[in-house]
């Protein structure tokens, strides 16, 4: 009876029944989605053994007890600050001058990061990747005081090379240089010359979310810094879908052609919240106090600039839990006519797909505009099972021909807009750090639509009718990797 207890095959099966009984535990306390809990049991029936390490890896938000710890502390500093900018009047948003619509998504944002809409802000939009490095470094070489900047990706070459001399010129001349550079995002940069070139000039330069054996077991190390944030004196900002990338030099044997990115530069009060999430997780890696990053970022005095309402959302783990979610579910069921929505990647959560399955039935005109090819194979085969759903509810799907369309945004009504970092997939939604711009106008509304009709202008409308006679061994691919979707 020992023998048969202890016999290899036997200790096996008892060591696989009994990781499928922990993650069973776990996924039924942690209480994930639907989907994604039955799609790691799913996993962990078929690989036991594989699975569950997997699981425990990667399948929970985990983040070691340190970082939380500096998360909370930095929230109730934060509270505090937003508190005394609110007796400022950057928050005095006529509401009468915007659909009913934006003022429920301030309220749902506020409520969830403390980060309300904010009046008195200028926004400029920038589609051509050249003149956005160009008047980046211009606005560097106008630095007087503090550059903040953080990145998932930074790539040596080109362009964006003009961007880091101009930096370390502001650094030679006083000017305080921050830059937060992910650790994963920006693995090949880390390992360049130009990391002891921007040190050697006096700039600040620091790791997000660093990765290494040991931090695989007290928190994952996939939940990245997908945040593009530039900050110049506290008085101008960028932020949208660029990495600090010239295209030209930038994943060139992809076979999907160049990077296709827009920014949009910010001046007036938005210019503070931009600045304070940056300073949030600057702070995350740095031992540096609030109060000393918040004066040397010079955001005493601040004035509006323009008349555009907008608010900024931070999302990630730890940190605002699903506001993001649900604020880009509220801005389509605010939709009442027409809705456009650009992404890389589309593997929506669940309540997602249904909301804009519900817009087009009850009648808003949905155009979803995506790259006719992507970087990932599992994407973009999982991308694709949803097109079947979206088309039958009479989405219109475009693909985009002009390159990797990696513009992020939507329009709804042409007065309520999102921009910024965030995938219309569950990497965004729930795993990456991210920042959007939810923005309430028509002003900015027609600046972005003439943006999507220049993306429409070299995209082919995909034919419903067409893309069901594709081949049954692409629809059997396409549903297999839907169903990791949730893992993705």
């Amino acid at each position: 009876m020992i023998d048969v207890i202890t016999h290899p095959s036997s200790l096996l099966v008892v060591l696989q029944f009994a990781a499928l009984a922990a993650v069973v535990i776990r996924v039924i306390m942690q209480r994930p989605g639907p989907g994604v809990a039955l799609a790691w049991l799913l996993l962990v029936a078929i690989l036991p053994l594989v699975g569950a390490l997997l699981y425990f890896l990667i399948g929970e938000r985990r983040i070691h007890g340190d970082r939380l710890a500096r998360m909370d502390e930095l929230r109730a500093e934060y509270a505090a600050l937003t508190e005394a900018m609110r007796t400022s009047g950057m928050h005095d948003v006529d509401w009468s001058r915007h659909p009913p619509a934006a003022r429920r998504l301030d309220r749902i944002g506020g409520r969830m990061t403390n980060l309300f809409a904010v009046t008195g802000s200028d926004l400029v939009l920038y589609d051509d990747t050249q003149e956005i490095l160009a008047a980046i470094a211009a606005d560097v070489d106008a630095a007087q005081t503090s550059i903040l900047m953080e990145f998932y990706i930074w790539n040596e070459g080109g362009s964006a090379d003009n961007v880091l001399e101009a930096v370390k010129r502001a650094a030679a001349r006083g000017v305080t240089c921050r830059l937060l550079i992910d650790a994963l995002g920006a693995r090949p940069w880390w390992r360049s010359d130009q990391i002891e070139d921007l040190r050697s000039a006096g700039v600040q330069v620091l790791q997000a979310r660093p990765v290494g054996t040991f931090r695989k077991f007290v928190g994952r190390t996939d939940l990245r810094l997908h945040r593009k944030i530039v900050v110049v004196d506290g008085r101008v900002a960028w932020t949208g879908s660029m990495n600090m990338v010239d295209p030209g030099f930038f994943k060139q044997d992809a076979g999907v052609g160049e990077w296709v990115d827009a920014m949009v530069r910010v001046q007036g009060f938005a210019v503070a919240q931009l600045a304070a999430v940056m300073l949030g997780d600057w702070l995350l890696e740095s031992p540096e106090s609030l109060s000393e990053t918040v004066a040397d970022a010079g955001l005493h005095g601040l004035t509006g600039v323009g008349d555009t309402d907008l608010q900024v959302l931070s999302s990630g783990p730890g940190e605002s839990d699903d506001a993001l979610l649900l604020m880009l579910n509220a801005l389509i069921h605010g939709a009442e006519e027409t809705l456009t929505l650009t992404t890389p990647y589309l593997v929506p959560d669940e309540s997602l797909l249904r909301a804009l399955r519900a817009a087009s039935l009850r009648g808003v005109r949905i155009t979803l505009i995506l790259p006719a090819a992507v970087d990932s194979v599992m994407t973009r085969y999982a991308s694709r099972s949803y097109y079947d759903d979206l088309m039958d509810a009479g989405v219109d799907v475009w693909l985009y021909n002009g390159g990797l369309l990696h513009t992020k945004s939507i329009l709804a009504d042409d007065r309520m807009a999102m921009f910024g970092t965030v995938n219309l997939d569950m990497r965004s939604l729930w795993l990456n750090h991210e920042v959007a711009l939810f923005v309430y106008g028509p002003e900015f509304g027609s600046d972005l639509k003439a943006l999507h009709d220049s993306y429409l202008a070299d995209a082919t409308r995909l034919d419903p009718n067409t893309w069901l006679r594709r081949p049954g061994w692409e629809k059997f691919k396409e549903n297999a990797f839907r169903i990791a979707s949730p893992l993705l």
